[in-house]
């Protein structure tokens, strides 16, 4: 569906209908494309994340076929000795807080079933690592439709750095982004990373 106004309605069944369309692509590469894929985006994110030196990293348990950082993470932790989080959903429509993880962090069900620490603590991290749905040249992401991370973000001061991660069947010309959506600063595929610039458009370092 090619978007040709502004109207709200037209822009959710657009971003609906392209959600869907590339969740389904995605898990029609099979675990084979999307492991080597993997293997490819750690080999661009490992030294960004390195040479952005931040100590308390945000990263997102994998779902529905998405780019699977948990083994880098758990390098992270033990040749970095840096923290991680995991975010938790624990309102509807409200922001997000986020919680330490390790490996042997006791986890539990958060809401969508997705697995979260079972722990009260909250820690803020300096550097967040976001799924893509879809996203474009401008840094734009297109999510699940919840506007979580948009929305914790747009409150967190100061703003963390954020890097967004995802496959390059996921690249659109344009996700049409509203004036809530925030862009993210690093866009990382297995292609190579894209960093955005003050005029608004990636920088491809491939």
């Amino acid at each position: 569906m090619k978007v040709t106004t502004n109207n709200l309605e037209e822009m959710r069944h657009y971003r609906r209908d392209t959600r869907a369309t590339l969740i389904a692509q995605r898990l029609a590469a099979g675990c084979s494309a999307r492991k080597a894929w993997n293997s490819a985006i750690e080999h661009y994110l490992w030294p960004l994340i390195r040479a952005l030196d931040r100590r308390l990293i945000a990263f997102c348990w994998p779902i529905k076929g998405e780019v699977d950082l948990r083994r880098m993470i758990v390098d992270i932790q033990t040749r970095q000795g840096w923290r991680t989080a995991l975010p938790v959903v624990l309102e509807r429509s409200a922001p997000m807080v986020f919680r330490p993880w390790t490996p042997s962090t006791d986890m539990e069900a958060g809401i969508w079933g997705i697995p979260i620490p079972k722990t009260n603590e909250i820690v803020w991290p300096d550097l967040v690592l976001v799924p893509l749905v879809g996203f474009d040249t401008a840094n734009y992401r297109l999510g699940y439709g919840g506007g979580y991370f948009d929305r914790t973000l747009g409150c967190l001061s100061p703003r963390p750095l954020t890097i967004g991660v995802g496959f390059e069947l996921s690249r659109l010309d344009s996700v049409h982004p509203q004036p809530h959506d925030v862009p993210m600063d690093f866009i990382v595929t297995e292609a190579g990373v894209q960093r955005r610039q003050e005029n608004g458009y990636g920088s491809d370092h491939r």
